[in-house]
């Protein structure tokens, strides 16, 4: 039985080779769009945080009200961060975009002094900034709000849809993951079939069967998950060498959870194979086998 055992062993060998390099490979695939769908919500989000909100001061308003009105928007929650136009300021802009000089036509600076403010990507919201605008509009210091209403509305509009197609195919791509991990190991343990049986025959119990299978289950689904997570760091560095602005969207906390989520997903489909494998074959009639 010894002898058989390890000429066993040595014929399964390639097999988990095989197994770890096939898992690990639907692994990496499932970890790109991953890396995909973070980046595409860290884009969303990007967006997002640059839509701009004016507010208008009026003309006739002191320097006092001028700060403490500067001072009630950058205490609200929503803002990412803010600027104090004054009317020069406001001025230096217009012409820096190309605009003529109005000082042979006019005496005075037509623009008015603002408050130029982000938004935190949360309340990028028709309803948000619908309720911001009010808010503000009640100020006594304030002429006028504006913010891009159109942009706001097609901007989430458009996230909304990319992200339920990513949510889609990152489902389907789940389902096929497991079932190509679950046939690959189910095919690396086709070679042990006759193994199991044997040890079976000369009356070792199902959990003395299992275990070191299952040990071994575990090792190839942890070798796996690290090759994988190994693959998408490096193609995250290639990636952002070719594209440095990747590196701007970098968040290193979802990408520790994607490449944990990716391990232990290795571990648990690689173990639950293995033992409904071993389970199976342990049912079955020895001339089934062949």
């Amino acid at each position: 039985m010894t002898q058989i055992g390890k000429s066993s062993a040595k014929r399964s060998q390639p097999s988990y080779f095989m197994s770890i390099l096939g898992v690990s490979l639907v692994l990496f695939i499932l970890g790109l769009l991953g890396w995909i769908v973070i980046n595409a919500n860290k884009l969303g989000q990007y967006f997002k945080e640059n839509v701009e909100v004016r507010v208008y001061l009026r003309e006739n308003i002191s320097a006092k009200d001028s700060i403490a009105l500067v001072q009630y928007i950058a205490d609200k929650p929503y803002v990412k961060e803010y600027e104090y136009v004054t009317k020069d300021l406001a001025r230096d802009k217009f012409m820096a975009d190309g605009n003529d000089d109005w000082k042979n036509i006019l005496d005075a600076n037509p623009l008015p002094a603002s408050i130029d403010f982000k938004l935190r990507n949360q309340y990028v919201h028709s309803d948000s900034l619908s309720a911001i605008a009010t808010d503000l509009e009640q100020n006594i210091g304030v002429n006028d709000v504006q913010y891009p209403k159109s942009l706001v509305d097609n901007l989430n509009q458009n996230v909304q849809k990319i992200s339920l197609v990513l949510l889609i195919i990152a489902i389907v791509l789940c389902i096929v993951v497991i079932v190509l991990i679950d046939n690959t190991i189910r095919l690396a343990m086709f070679s042990n079939r006759f193994l199991i049986k044997t040890m079976q025959m000369v009356g070792a119990t199902r959990g003395f069967i299992a275990k070191p299978m299952d040990m071994r289950a575990i090792i190839n689904g942890l070798f796996a998950g690290l090759i994988a997570v190994a693959g998408i760091i490096a193609l995250i560095i290639f990636a952002e060498k070719q594209l440095p602005e990747l590196k701007a969207m970098r968040d290193m906390t979802w990408l520790l959870l994607l490449g944990g989520g990716i391990i232990i997903l290795g571990i648990l489909i690689s173990l639950l194979s293995t033992h409904r494998s071993v389970i199976k074959y342990l049912k079955m009639k020895l001339d089934d086998l062949y």
